[in-house]
């Protein structure tokens, strides 16, 4: 198996990693509850997740294979809540238009759900279609366990669908409840505690 190579990425690749999570997340149920109109869905995820990225590029880390093909974004959560994006509100209503009010239920599902220890929040991971199993996800998660273990630092994660989760179990997150969106489709948080050293 070829070594997949893990590199931190910088404010230059904000959009690029926004645009390969819309495209990954596409297939998800939860984003044709947030975004109904297949037409517009992707411009309107890549325009939400830049939010995100962008803020992650400051207070976070933001990590990438060499293809770029896969992107992982962590945010550090210490000492309670993390502060918002800059301007979100204003921010989140010009990317997700009509649909804003969704993905402010979806915020507030997020946030009545996160647990309070200090952690390090798997915010997003996305492997580009074409490449999903082929270990681009395994790297990048490897990649960060390694220096949370290191740092004896827990994770947590919202898995958004049946494989993901089960993706994340391997790699020792945990099942806590789980939570849904107003149509019944689910969100699987997960935490992991890290490993002994």
């Amino acid at each position: 198996m070829n070594t997949v190579t893990v590199e931190r990425l910088d404010a230059a690749d904000t959009r690029l990693v926004a645009e390969r999570i819309a495209e990954a997340f596409l297939v998800l149920p939860a984003t044709r509850w947030l975004v109904p109109d297949e037409a517009k869905r992707e411009a309107v995820f890549a325009d939400n997740f830049e939010i995100l990225v962008d803020h992650a590029m400051r207070h976070g880390l933001v990590f990438g294979t060499a293809d770029r093909d896969g992107v992982a974004v962590w945010l550090p959560q210490v000492g309670g809540d993390s502060p918002a994006p800059v301007d979100y509100d204003d921010r989140l209503a010009a990317a997700c238009g009509e649909w804003t009010p969704r993905f402010q239920h979806l915020d507030e599902l997020f946030a009545a759900n996160h647990p309070h220890p200090d952690h390090h929040h798997l915010a997003l991971l996305a492997v580009r279609p074409g490449r999903q199993g082929q270990g681009l996800g395994t790297a990048l998660l490897r990649h960060h366990h390694a220096w949370l273990d290191a740092h004896g630092v827990p994770g947590y994660l919202e898995a958004s669908s049946e494989a993901g989760r089960d993706l994340y179990a391997r790699h020792g997150y945990r099942l806590r409840e789980v939570f849904r969106l107003p149509d019944g489709t689910p969100f699987y948080p997960m935490w992991r505690d890290p490993a002994a050293g």
